[in-house]
C-alpha cells in the first residue's frame, strides 16, 4: 500500500506533461473506440462511453501510473457472438461479471504469475502489436475502400513529416496534436474529400447514465455469460499486465501488479452499469502517453475527460478530423513499439529464444489473439528451459577396488525432462553387493523423477544388491517421503506394474 504522499505525487507530479499527453490521447482513443465497438457489433457509444470510464477510473485505482486503459481489440473480440446471440444486454452483464473476476485475481494476487513470462515473449507480444497496429491502418489506406485517394496517402505523409520533424523546433507541445490541428484546419480549408471520424460512426451527444443491465437473474443467464466474461477476464488482464511490464521499463519505475488487477477489475465492472463494453491497458495508447510526457495518473484522467467532452460536447468538430491524421499517428506509435533491436539480435541471442519470438509474433498476427500469443510463447518458453536443465544433468559411476560395490553420483536436476537420462545410466546386469546413489549434488523435483528412483532402486533389489540413497537434500527429502514407494510395503508389486 502506497502512502497518501506517494499517491498524491502520482497526480500532481507531472501536471503539464500528463495534460498535454492525456490531450493527445484522448484525440487517438476516438477513431479506435469507435473501431472497437464496430468489432463487437455494437453502437459507437458502447466504446466511447467504456473508453471514458474506464480511463478515468483507472487513474484512481489502478496500479501502474501513466498507463492508459479503454475499450481494446483484444476484449472486443471476445464479445462478438455474445452480441449476435443474445444482444448488447447480456454484453453488458458478462463485462460486470469479468470486472468482477479480475477483482477476485487482484485479491488472490495472481498478479505474481508475471514473473514467468519470459522476455522472449515479452519482446513477441512488443512485436506482434507493433504490427497488429499498423495492419489496422491499411483499410484506411486502401483504395479500394470509399473514400480512400491519392489525397489520403499524401496527407498521411505530411502527418508522418510533421511527427517526426517538428520536434526538431519544438518539443513544448506534443507533435501529433500539432499533426492533428494542422491536417484538420488544412482538409477543412481547403474543402478536401477525405474520410473523417465522423464517417466511422455517430457519435453520443448525452452523458452517459447509470443502468442495470436487462436479463434475467437466473442460472442459465450465468451459464451463458460466464465463458464470455472469464475469457475477457483473462485477456484483458493478460494483456493490462504485460503493457505494465512495458510501461515499467519505459519510465524505470515499478509499479503495483495485484493492485492493477483490482483497478482493471473495478473499472470494468463500473463500465457494464453505464452502457460500456469490457477493455483492459492499451499498448499503443500507453507509449503515445509516455513519449509524449504522462507519467501520472492524471494524464489517464485526462484522456477519460477530454475524450467524454470531444465526444459530448465538441462532437461537430471531432467529426471533422481527417483520419489521416490519426493514421499517420498510429503508425507512428507502430514504428515506436516496434522492438527493432531484436532484429539485430536474432543471430546472437540462444536460437530458443529467438524462436520463442518469433513464434509469439507469428501466432498472434495469424490468430489476431494476444492472449493465445502469448500462450504459445509460454509454452515454449517452459519446453526449451526444461530441455536446456536437462542436459546439465550427468550421472557417473565409481567401483570399489573389491568390485563389490557400485556408487553412482547424481548430479544436475532430475525432473521429468532428466528422468529418463536417470533411469537409462545404470547397468542393472552388474552383479555387485551394494549401490549406492549419492544424490548429494542434485535436486529432486517432481513425481516423475521419484518414480524413476523408485525403479532404479527396486530393480537393483530385485537383482539382490543392497541399495543406498544417501545425499538428499531436505525438500527433495521431503518430496520423496511423501511420494516415493521403494521403502513401503507392497513396493515390489508396483515395480511389476510399471
Amino acid at each position: 500500500m502506497i502512502s497518501f504522499s506517494e499517491y498524491r505525487a502520482q497526480w500532481f507530479g507531472n501536471i503539464r506533461g500528463d495534460l498535454l499527453a492525456g490531450l493527445v490521447v484522448a484525440l487517438a482513443l476516438i477513431p479506435e473506440a469507435i473501431a472497437f465497438s464496430l468489432i463487437a457489433g455494437v453502437d459507437p457509444k458502447v466504446g466511447l462511453y467504456a473508453s471514458f470510464s474506464i480511463a478515468v477510473l483507472i487513474a484512481f485505482v489502478g496500479g501502474r501510473p501513466g498507463m492508459i486503459s479503454a475499450a481494446t481489440a483484444a476484449t472486443a473480440v471476445l464479445m462478438v457472438t455474445l452480441v449476435r446471440d443474445h444482444g448488447l444486454e447480456y454484453l453488458l452483464a458478462a463485462t460486470v461479471l469479468a470486472g468482477l473476476l479480475q477483482i477476485g485475481a487482484g485479491l488472490l494476487k495472481l498478479g505474481r504469475f508475471m514473473r514467468y513470462v519470459s522476455r522472449s515473449v515479452m519482446t513477441g507480444f512488443v512485436n506482434a502489436l507493433a504490427i497488429m497496429i499498423f495492419m489496422a491502418q491499411l483499410p484506411e489506406l486502401d483504395f479500394g475502400n470509399p473514400g480512400v485517394t491519392w489525397l489520403t496517402w499524401v496527407l498521411v505523409a505530411a502527418g508522418l513529416g510533421i511527427i517526426y520533424l517538428f520536434p526538431r523546433i519544438t518539443t513544448a507541445i506534443p507533435s501529433p496534436l500539432i499533426t492533428i490541428v494542422v491536417l484538420t484546419a488544412l482538409v477543412w480549408t481547403m474543402g478536401w474529400d477525405v474520410r473523417t471520424v465522423g464517417d466511422m460512426g455517430a457519435l453520443p451527444d448525452t452523458l452517459p447514465v447509470f443502468l442495470i443491465p436487462d436479463i434475467p437473474l437466473n442460472l442459465e443467464t450465468l451459464l451463458i455469460i460466464f465463458p464470455y466474461a472469464a475469457a475477457v477476464a483473462v485477456v484483458g488482464l493478460l494483456e493490462s499486465l504485460m503493457t505494465q511490464n512495458i510501461v515499467d521499463d519505459l519510465t524505470d519505475t515499478k509499479s503495483n501488479r495485484n493492485q492493477e488487477c483490482i483497478g482493471q477489475g473495478i473499472a470494468n465492472t463500473a463500465t457494464g452499469f453505464i452502457g460500456g463494453m469490457a477493455g483492459c491497458a492499451m499498448i499503443g495508447q500507453s507509449i503515445i502517453n509516455v513519449k509524449f510526457g504522462g507519467r501520472g495518473r492524471l494524464s489517464a484522467f485526462t484522456a477519460g475527460v477530454v475524450l467524454l467532452i470531444l465526444v459530448v460536447g465538441l462532437g461537430g468538430l471531432v467529426a471533422i478530423i481527417p483520419m489521416p491524421a490519426l493514421v499517420a499517428i498510429m503508425i507512428m506509435v507502430s514504428i515506436g513499439t516496434f522492438s527493432w533491436s531484436s532484429l539485430k539480435t536474432l543471430k546472437t541471442h540462444p536460437r530458443s529464444s529467438s524462436v520463442v519470438m518469433l513464434a509469439t509474433v507469428a501466432t498472434v498476427v495469424y490468430t489476431h489473439n494476444l492472449a493465445i500469443g502469448v500462450l504459445v510463447g509460454v509454452m515454449l518458453s517452459g519446453i526449451f528451459f526444461a530441455a536446456k536443465i536437462a542436459q546439465l544433468f550427468r550421472i557417473r559411476s565409481i567401483l570399489s577396488e573389491d568390485g563389490r560395490e557400485r556408487t553412482y553420483i547424481v548430479e544436475g536436476q532430475l525432473f521429468y525432462g532428466s528422468a529418463e537420462d536417470f533411469a537409462q545410466a545404470f547397468d542393472f546386469r552388474e552383479a555387485v553387493e551394494r549401490v549406492t546413489i549419492d544424490v548429494s549434488r542434485a535436486h529432486i523435483w517432481d513425481i516423475s523423477s521419484v518414480q524413476a528412483l523408485d525403479m532404479a532402486v527396486l530393480k537393483f533389489r530385485r537383482k539382490g544388491a543392497e541399495v543406498r540413497v544417501i545425499g538428499m537434500n531436505q525438500a527433495s527429502e521431503t518430496l520423496v517421503d511423501k511420494l516415493a514407494i521403494h521403502d513401503k510395503p507392497g513396493a515390489f508389486n508396483a515395480l511389476t506394474v510399471h
